[in-house]
């Protein structure tokens, strides 16, 4: 678990990862641009219901530990935390990255409707039951590194 600072959660963005294409593995950038009410530019699933998705370093660790070899990027997810047990997170909790950038929490988990191609690198893929997805309330550029408070 993060840092608590009063009522905040604190934690880390640890990578950054956009792809062109949905079902896919992302690739780790350095900076993302979130636009609001939209998502990440030049990511696949900006636009969607579901415009940024979240998994924690916690989870993949969990991945590693069954003798994968996966990490950020191999489930599609756009923003891997570090600190904050995203799954445990409530239906409209506010995220604030950086200086600016405030993520509202959308969704938990969700139903895959067939095996992607994370699933079929890793043999099994853990966003269903702990990624995370959410809106962007407010947009701004995050960088790697950048703190995470949950509001």
């Amino acid at each position: 678990m993060g840092i608590i600072r009063g009522n905040n959660i604190i934690g880390r963005v640890k990578a950054l990862c956009m792809s062109k294409e949905k079902g896919t593995k992302k690739e780790n950038i350095k900076v993302a641009i979130f636009k609001e009410n939209f998502g990440i530019e030049n990511d696949a699933h900006a636009g969607s219901p579901r415009q940024v998705s979240l998994l924690a370093e916690e989870s993949i660790e969990k991945m590693r530990a069954r003798g994968l070899s996966v990490g950020s990027g191999d489930f599609a997810e756009n923003i891997v935390s570090e600190g904050i047990d995203l799954k445990s997170l409530s239906l409209a909790t506010k995220i604030k990255i950086g200086r600016s950038v405030i993520l509202e929490i959308v969704q938990i988990g969700k139903a895959c409707v067939s095996r992607c191609a994370i699933y079929y690198k890793t043999g099994d893929c853990i966003m269903p039951r702990e990624g995370v997805f959410a809106k962007v309330l407010k947009g701004g550029i995050v960088k790697v590194g950048a703190k995470m408070k949950v509001l």
